[in-house]
């Protein structure tokens, strides 16, 4: 097949290209702009555009498919000369599912937590050497991408994303993969921007449940309230399996998970994760693993990339860095640190960067989610508001949004590292939390700290 991107460089869509490549598909593609990692992986198999740009002429009658990314506009001149000559245009999920229709398709989905269990079943999958095809949104130790696909595999894993799928096909990820394994794992209002409200978000992960395949399972973490409405009000003829966090024990900062041979120590920690391992455990089960044989490999599972990384340890202090953000995984992973680490202070940052936390109205979702933090700071950059062409975000608002007094708050980059570099981090947790990179912070001088 000859396939061709427009938005090649995005972090799921590079994969993808790679994924087909190492298939042996004819892949081209286009961007205006290409970053890395995805610029060196793309060069390595010979794939980065020769030029950035949009070019009409490189679409013609002899692709069989093109795969339209996010990045790309609705008025975006090669995908009008695509639609002009009436070829065959999917978004990335729609792609997703065309390679994987003859596949037993497992999807995890939910609000936080689909790509630490998505990484948790490949971990275990892999260490078993057992083949399967995936898709993730995170990198992990000992896979060379984030997409895989081929032609024997029986099962494809798939992370579940409610987030729009193409320019022109604003239907969430997740609705287009329909599974015959599925799991949800929690509900959490996100993406105001494109679920203004609530209700509208939660309504997503009803038409989720409802496209498991008649005959199929779901899979729910019945310790969520919304979650467990949603999966057993929906009059889908599938089976529903509820899952709970395991009886753990934390002892010097160390987590032991109960098993039937006792306790097990295991490298991830916190109830959060312990829940999203209770999960992967079920996954892995209906894809032929036994329990004991789950918990040999999950005790060797370090995290996905991003997802609370340790990037510094000593003997009196230690520094991790998560992709949180949205409310419930800032409470979730705060607290999760200070349990770890209950005899040390916890010095918990979080940066508003995205659409939904830098929201004068979102905003009051946060409250709370600082509390298990000794000493919490917020950084966010006005000029981050003003790009995303947001209302004005004022410090006093989100003092009062986050209610507590001793709430630290920066805007400017430079005074926050320099605030965070003047620290004495001896007897301390330190927890950076973000999406993006607090105004230009090199993590590599951070770890400097941890002495």
């Amino acid at each position: 097949m000859n396939v061709h991107f427009i938005a090649i460089g995005g972090a799921a869509m590079h994969n993808l290209a790679i994924a087909l490549h190492n298939k042996g598909y004819q892949v081209t593609g286009s961007d205006d702009e290409i970053f890395d990692p995805s610029k060196s992986r793309l060069a390595a198999k010979g794939l980065l555009p020769e030029t950035y740009g949009w070019f009409p002429n490189k679409i013609n009658a002899n692709l069989d498919a093109i795969v339209l990314g996010m990045h790309a506009k609705a008025d975006n001149p090669e995908l009008l000369k695509a639609q002009e000559l009436g070829l065959k245009i999917f978004s990335y999920p729609e792609f997703l599912y065309e390679q994987s229709k003859t596949k037993t398709r497992v999807v995890i989905g939910g609000s936080h937590g689909k790509t630490t269990i998505t990484s948790m079943i490949l971990h275990v999958m892999h260490y078993h050497d057992k083949d399967v095809d995936y898709m993730v949104g995170a990198q992990l130790e000992g896979f060379e991408v984030m997409v895989k696909l081929t032609e024997d595999n029986d099962f494809i894993v798939l992370e579940g994303d409610e987030y729009l799928s193409s320019p022109i096909d604003r239907r969430p990820k997740f609705h287009l993969y329909k599974p015959n394994i599925a799991l949800l794992s929690g509900i959490a209002w996100d993406h105001i921007n494109v679920f203004p409200t609530y209700e509208n978000y939660v309504e997503q992960f009803s038409i989720f449940v409802d496209s498991v395949v008649k005959g199929g399972s779901m899979n729910y973490n019945e310790e969520d309230p919304e979650v467990k409405r949603v999966v057993e009000a929906s009059e889908n003829t599938i089976r529903k399996l509820p899952y709970r966090t395991p009886e753990y024990s934390v002892e010097i900062g160390q987590t032991l998970l109960e098993t039937p041979e006792g306790p097990l120590p295991i490298e991830v920690f916190g109830k959060h994760n312990l829940n999203n391992l209770a999960g992967a455990k079920w996954i892995c089960q209906h894809m032929g693993i036994d329990e004991d044989d789950f918990y040999e490999a999950i005790a060797t599972f370090k995290g996905a990339s991003k997802r609370l990384e340790k990037i510094a340890e000593s003997k009196t202090s230690v520094a991790y860095k998560d992709f949180a953000h949205s409310p419930s995984k800032v409470e979730a992973t705060s607290r999760a640190v200070k349990e770890q680490y209950s005899d040390r202070r916890l010095l918990a940052c979080l940066e508003l960067h995205t659409y939904s936390s830098l929201n004068a109205e979102f905003l009051k979702e946060y409250k709370g989610a600082l509390d298990a933090a000794d000493v919490a700071v917020v950084f966010y950059s006005p000029h981050a508001v003003e790009i995303k062409k947001l209302e004005e975000v004022t410090e006093t608002q989100i003092a009062e949004a986050f209610e507590r007094e001793d709430l630290i708050i920066y805007t400017n980059p430079n005074d926050f590292k320099q605030f965070l570099f003047t620290q004495n981090l001896n007897n301390t947790a330190l927890l950076l939390m973000s999406s993006g990179n607090y105004g230009g912070l090199d993590f590599d001088e951070v770890k400097g700290l941890i002495n």
